[in-house]
């Protein structure tokens, strides 16, 4: 089943992972290590995760190593920076209004 790529960052825990493999590759058992939940569980969160792209999961002899896949992160991007500049737009003409109370 191909999920969203939303899907896959609206669980915290897969955020989770997802910054704990941001810097290097780890292992399920190594990643496991870092929530109170069942190895089996963050199985299944790297299941989803690899099947939306966000992971790649590589076997090195008998382990299998978990590495984000940066590039698939720029849709969240793209989307993200929609919005940006509206923010943007709000921010500046809050600092117009706030520099003219200064004076």
């Amino acid at each position: 089943m191909r999920r969203d790529i939303f899907q896959a960052i609206a669980d915290p825990s897969r955020r989770a992972i997802i910054t704990l493999i941001a810097l290097q590759a780890m292992t399920p058992n190594a990643i496991a290590d870092n929530f109170n939940t069942t190895r089996q569980a963050v199985s299944k969160h790297l299941r989803i995760l690899t099947e939306c792209e966000l992971v790649r999961a590589q076997q090195q002899g008998r382990e299998i190593y978990y590495s984000l896949e940066v590039e698939k992160l720029k849709e969240i991007d793209l989307w993200v920076n929609q919005f940006r500049k509206i923010w943007e737009t709000r921010f500046s003409q809050l600092d117009d209004v706030l520099s003219t109370l200064k004076k």
